[in-house]
């Protein structure tokens, strides 16, 4: 049985628990706060950031949640996530990128700080003109979003992708944080609906913090 080290509210660690649970794949869940992750963690990513995911009869360890899932791509045959011609899985790879990267720098990441660190470590309240900026980036961020829900079947092409699992863990997060408005993005919405009906997603939206709860939307499908 693989061992996922993991924190609920991580997007990186929801989307390989997106890709594991599409694929199949037994795991277990070992969570880690990032503001206080153990040596024991540590000594298994010396980047001290979530997810690892492990195998410790087979002593196999995979840190960063890109190396995870090309791992899972590559040996688990099952529900392809990076497929096509070479030029398509060019695209899957940058989108994923893109939501890795861009949207995770301008939106998850400046939420989650605000929202979530600032409440539980720092004991300080959010900065309302940092989230104010969150949310006019994630506007941005979803009216790609709509441009590309609009020219193809996915995100990235004719079928469900990487791209579709990176864009969505990022997204949820988002949107349990309240950054989200859907307002005028019904494309997005519509695709983003359809991922919340999956059985891979309906763990991810049944969770909760403690001392943070979502919108009153968050879990519902039609929402």
């Amino acid at each position: 049985m693989w061992r996922l080290y993991q924190f609920p509210l991580c997007p990186f660690s929801r989307k390989v628990r997106l890709l594991l649970s599409e694929k199949g794949v037994g795991y277990e869940l070992w969570r880690e706060n990032p503001w206080d992750a153990s040596d024991e963690f540590w000594k298994l990513n010396a980047a001290g950031r979530t997810p690892v995911i492990e195998q410790p009869e087979k002593k196999i360890v995979i840190a960063d949640s890109r190396a995870i899932c090309e791992y899972f791509e590559e040996t688990v045959d099952k529900a392809p996530m990076i497929n096509g011609t070479a030029t398509g899985r060019a695209e899957i790879r940058r989108l994923v990128a893109l939501f890795d990267e861009n949207f995770y720098a301008d939106v998850t990441g400046p939420l989650l700080h605000e929202r979530m660190l600032k409440r539980i470590v720092h004991r300080q309240p959010p900065d309302s003109r940092i989230l104010r900026d969150a949310m006019k980036a994630a506007h941005g961020h979803l009216d790609y979003i709509d441009w590309l829900v609009d020219t193809r079947a996915w995100l990235a092409g004719p079928t469900m992708s990487l791209a579709d699992l990176a864009a969505a863990a990022q997204v949820s997060v988002a949107d349990y944080l309240g950054g989200i408005d859907w307002a005028g993005h019904d494309q997005a919405r519509s695709w983003y609906a359809v991922f919340k009906s999956r059985p891979s997603f309906r763990p991810l939206l049944s969770e909760r913090m403690d001392v943070i709860q979502p919108p009153s939307h968050y879990a519902k499908v039609d929402a």
